[in-house]
Protein backbone atom coordinates (compact mmCIF):
# COMPACT_ATOMS: atom_id res chain seq x y z
CA UNK A 1 0.00 0.00 0.00
CA UNK A 2 1.29 3.43 -0.91
CA UNK A 3 0.80 6.11 1.72
CA UNK A 4 -0.48 8.67 1.27
CA UNK A 5 -2.76 7.82 -1.66
CA UNK A 6 -1.70 10.00 -4.58
CA UNK A 7 -3.66 11.59 -7.42
CA UNK A 8 -2.99 10.53 -10.99
CA UNK A 9 -0.68 12.79 -13.03
CA UNK A 10 -3.57 13.98 -15.21
CA UNK A 11 -5.55 14.98 -12.08
CA UNK A 12 -2.58 16.93 -10.76
CA UNK A 13 -2.08 18.53 -14.16
CA UNK A 14 -5.70 19.67 -14.42
CA UNK A 15 -5.55 21.14 -10.90
CA UNK A 16 -2.28 22.93 -11.72
CA UNK A 17 -3.67 24.31 -15.01
CA UNK A 18 -6.80 25.60 -13.28
CA UNK A 19 -4.65 27.52 -10.79
CA UNK A 20 -2.68 28.99 -13.70
CA UNK A 21 -5.88 30.11 -15.44
CA UNK A 22 -6.95 31.89 -12.24
CA UNK A 23 -3.53 33.43 -11.56
CA UNK A 24 -3.43 37.07 -10.46
CA UNK A 25 -0.99 39.13 -12.53
CA UNK A 26 0.98 41.97 -10.93
CA UNK A 27 3.42 44.36 -12.61
CA UNK A 28 5.19 45.91 -9.60
CA UNK A 29 8.13 45.89 -8.96
CA UNK A 30 8.35 43.45 -11.88
CA UNK A 31 5.96 41.19 -13.72
CA UNK A 32 4.86 38.21 -11.64
CA UNK A 33 1.83 36.01 -11.02
CA UNK A 34 0.31 34.83 -7.75
CA UNK A 35 -1.54 31.51 -7.54
CA UNK A 36 -3.53 29.64 -4.92
CA UNK A 37 -4.39 25.97 -4.39
CA UNK A 38 -1.77 25.02 -6.97
CA UNK A 39 -1.63 21.29 -6.08
CA UNK A 40 -4.26 18.78 -4.92
CA UNK A 41 -4.18 18.26 -1.15
CA UNK A 42 -3.09 14.61 -1.50
CA UNK A 43 -0.14 15.71 -3.61
CA UNK A 44 0.91 18.20 -0.93
CA UNK A 45 0.73 15.44 1.68
CA UNK A 46 2.79 13.19 -0.57
CA UNK A 47 5.55 15.78 -0.73
CA UNK A 48 5.49 16.59 2.98
CA UNK A 49 5.84 12.92 3.91
CA UNK A 50 8.87 12.28 1.70
CA UNK A 51 11.63 10.70 3.83
CA UNK A 52 14.15 13.39 2.87
CA UNK A 53 15.82 15.14 5.80
CA UNK A 54 16.42 18.90 5.69
CA UNK A 55 20.08 19.67 4.98
CA UNK A 56 22.18 20.95 7.86
CA UNK A 57 23.65 24.02 6.21
CA UNK A 58 25.82 25.52 8.93
CA UNK A 59 27.26 28.88 7.96
CA UNK A 60 26.00 29.98 4.54
CA UNK A 61 27.07 32.77 2.21
CA UNK A 62 23.48 33.52 1.22
CA UNK A 63 23.44 31.26 -1.84
CA UNK A 64 22.15 27.73 -2.31
CA UNK A 65 25.51 26.84 -3.86
CA UNK A 66 26.82 26.70 -0.29
CA UNK A 67 25.23 23.26 0.12
CA UNK A 68 24.91 22.02 -3.46
CA UNK A 69 25.71 18.43 -2.49
CA UNK A 70 22.78 18.33 -0.05
CA UNK A 71 20.11 19.75 -2.36
CA UNK A 72 17.12 17.56 -3.29
CA UNK A 73 16.20 17.61 -6.97
CA UNK A 74 13.54 15.31 -8.40
CA UNK A 75 15.73 13.16 -10.60
CA UNK A 76 15.18 9.79 -12.30
CA UNK A 77 16.55 8.16 -9.15
CA UNK A 78 14.03 9.91 -6.87
CA UNK A 79 11.23 9.21 -9.34
CA UNK A 80 12.09 5.51 -9.09
CA UNK A 81 12.25 5.56 -5.29
CA UNK A 82 9.25 7.68 -4.36
CA UNK A 83 5.80 7.61 -6.01
CA UNK A 84 5.15 11.22 -4.99
CA UNK A 85 8.17 12.34 -7.01
CA UNK A 86 7.07 10.22 -9.97
CA UNK A 87 3.50 11.50 -10.22
CA UNK A 88 4.41 15.16 -9.68
CA UNK A 89 7.12 15.14 -12.34
CA UNK A 90 4.90 13.26 -14.80
CA UNK A 91 2.14 15.80 -14.19
CA UNK A 92 4.34 18.82 -14.84
CA UNK A 93 5.84 17.19 -17.93
CA UNK A 94 2.44 16.92 -19.66
CA UNK A 95 1.82 18.88 -22.88
CA UNK A 96 -1.37 20.32 -21.37
CA UNK A 97 0.61 21.88 -18.52
CA UNK A 98 3.22 23.25 -20.92
CA UNK A 99 0.51 24.81 -23.08
CA UNK A 100 -1.17 26.45 -20.10
CA UNK A 101 2.14 27.88 -18.88
CA UNK A 102 2.74 29.26 -22.38
CA UNK A 103 -0.71 30.84 -22.39
CA UNK A 104 -0.56 32.29 -18.88
CA UNK A 105 2.97 33.70 -18.74
CA UNK A 106 3.89 33.95 -22.43
CA UNK A 107 6.86 31.61 -22.71
CA UNK A 108 7.92 29.19 -25.45
CA UNK A 109 8.42 25.91 -23.61
CA UNK A 110 9.30 23.73 -26.58
CA UNK A 111 12.45 21.62 -26.09
CA UNK A 112 13.08 22.88 -22.57
CA UNK A 113 13.54 20.54 -19.59
CA UNK A 114 11.74 20.17 -16.27
CA UNK A 115 13.68 20.98 -13.11
CA UNK A 116 12.11 20.51 -9.67
CA UNK A 117 13.83 21.15 -6.37
CA UNK A 118 12.41 20.24 -2.97
CA UNK A 119 13.74 22.87 -0.56
CA UNK A 120 13.70 22.51 3.22
CA UNK A 121 15.20 25.56 4.91
CA UNK A 122 15.91 25.45 8.64
CA UNK A 123 16.93 28.19 11.05
CA UNK A 124 20.00 30.02 9.78
CA UNK A 125 19.10 29.74 6.10
CA UNK A 126 18.91 32.94 4.09
CA UNK A 127 19.35 34.10 0.50
CA UNK A 128 20.99 37.30 -0.63
CA UNK A 129 19.14 39.46 -3.18
CA UNK A 130 19.70 37.97 -6.63
CA UNK A 131 18.17 37.57 -10.07
CA UNK A 132 17.71 34.18 -11.67
CA UNK A 133 19.69 33.24 -14.76
CA UNK A 134 18.06 33.40 -18.22
CA UNK A 135 18.48 29.64 -18.71
CA UNK A 136 15.39 29.39 -16.49
CA UNK A 137 12.39 30.14 -18.73
CA UNK A 138 10.39 30.82 -15.58
CA UNK A 139 10.89 30.54 -11.84
CA UNK A 140 8.06 29.25 -9.69
CA UNK A 141 7.99 28.72 -5.94
CA UNK A 142 5.25 26.65 -4.34
CA UNK A 143 4.98 27.27 -0.59
CA UNK A 144 4.35 24.19 1.54
CA UNK A 145 5.22 25.80 4.87
CA UNK A 146 3.32 24.84 8.02
CA UNK A 147 3.28 26.21 11.56
CA UNK A 148 2.11 29.38 13.35
CA UNK A 149 4.79 31.62 11.81
CA UNK A 150 4.95 30.01 8.38
CA UNK A 151 3.12 32.73 6.46
CA UNK A 152 5.96 35.16 7.26
CA UNK A 153 8.46 32.92 5.43
CA UNK A 154 7.63 34.21 1.95
CA UNK A 155 10.20 35.37 -0.59
CA UNK A 156 11.47 38.92 -0.13
CA UNK A 157 11.05 41.22 -3.14
CA UNK A 158 13.38 44.10 -4.03
CA UNK A 159 13.31 46.89 -6.59
CA UNK A 160 15.92 47.53 -9.28
CA UNK A 161 18.16 49.20 -6.66
CA UNK A 162 17.91 46.10 -4.43
CA UNK A 163 15.77 47.99 -1.92
CA UNK A 164 13.27 45.82 -0.06
CA UNK A 165 9.74 46.57 -1.24
CA UNK A 166 7.67 43.64 -0.01
CA UNK A 167 7.30 39.98 0.72
CA UNK A 168 5.32 37.21 -0.95
CA UNK A 169 2.80 35.41 1.22
CA UNK A 170 3.88 31.91 2.18
CA UNK A 171 0.28 30.78 2.55
CA UNK A 172 0.18 27.00 2.30
CA UNK A 173 -0.15 25.71 -1.28
CA UNK A 174 0.20 29.16 -2.82
CA UNK A 175 2.75 29.99 -5.48
CA UNK A 176 4.55 32.83 -7.25
CA UNK A 177 5.87 32.78 -10.84
CA UNK A 178 8.11 35.25 -12.64
CA UNK A 179 10.24 35.29 -15.76
CA UNK A 180 13.90 35.93 -14.91
CA UNK A 181 15.19 39.31 -15.99
CA UNK A 182 17.65 42.01 -15.00
CA UNK A 183 15.20 43.56 -12.51
CA UNK A 184 13.76 40.42 -10.87
CA UNK A 185 15.52 40.83 -7.54
CA UNK A 186 14.41 38.47 -4.80
CA UNK A 187 15.84 36.63 -1.81
CA UNK A 188 15.12 35.65 1.79
CA UNK A 189 16.30 38.06 4.48
CA UNK A 190 17.68 36.45 7.66
CA UNK A 191 14.94 35.75 10.19
CA UNK A 192 14.05 32.97 12.62
CA UNK A 193 12.66 29.74 11.17
CA UNK A 194 10.94 27.74 13.91
CA UNK A 195 10.41 24.49 12.10
CA UNK A 196 11.11 23.80 8.41
CA UNK A 197 10.46 26.21 5.54
CA UNK A 198 9.33 23.79 2.81
CA UNK A 199 9.16 24.91 -0.81
CA UNK A 200 9.05 23.42 -4.29
CA UNK A 201 10.95 25.35 -6.97
CA UNK A 202 9.73 24.56 -10.47
CA UNK A 203 11.53 25.60 -13.65
CA UNK A 204 11.58 24.84 -17.32
CA UNK A 205 15.21 25.31 -18.38
CA UNK A 206 17.31 25.40 -21.55
CA UNK A 207 21.07 24.90 -22.05
CA UNK A 208 21.27 23.59 -18.50
CA UNK A 209 24.78 22.53 -17.54
CA UNK A 210 23.87 20.47 -14.46
CA UNK A 211 21.79 17.83 -16.20
CA UNK A 212 21.83 15.65 -13.09
CA UNK A 213 19.30 18.15 -11.65
CA UNK A 214 16.67 17.45 -14.33
CA UNK A 215 13.59 15.32 -13.81
CA UNK A 216 13.79 13.86 -17.33
CA UNK A 217 17.30 14.52 -18.71
CA UNK A 218 16.53 12.75 -22.01
CA UNK A 219 12.93 13.87 -22.43
CA UNK A 220 12.37 17.51 -23.39
CA UNK A 221 9.15 19.38 -22.74
CA UNK A 222 6.74 19.62 -25.66
CA UNK A 223 3.38 21.36 -25.83
CA UNK A 224 2.51 19.27 -28.90
CA UNK A 225 -0.58 17.12 -28.28
CA UNK A 226 0.82 14.02 -29.90
CA UNK A 227 4.03 14.12 -27.86
CA UNK A 228 2.30 13.02 -24.68
CA UNK A 229 0.73 9.87 -26.12
CA UNK A 230 1.91 6.80 -24.26
CA UNK A 231 4.00 8.86 -21.86
CA UNK A 232 1.55 9.53 -19.05
CA UNK A 233 1.22 6.91 -16.34
CA UNK A 234 -1.39 4.25 -16.96
CA UNK A 235 -4.90 5.31 -15.99
CA UNK A 236 -4.10 9.03 -16.15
Amino acid sequence: MTYPPLPLPATIGRHFCNALRNAHRENTPYLHWKLHEILPEQMCTGILTLPIAPPIVGKTDGTRDTYNKSRAFITPSLRDQFPACAVLSEALQQPEVARQLESTIGIDSESSFLRIEYIQDIDGAWLEPHTDIPEKLFSMVIYLCTGPEAESWGTDIYDADQKWVGQASAEFNSAVIFIPGANTWHGFDPRPIKGVRRLMEINYVRDWRDREQLAFPDRPISSMEEYGKGRILAGA
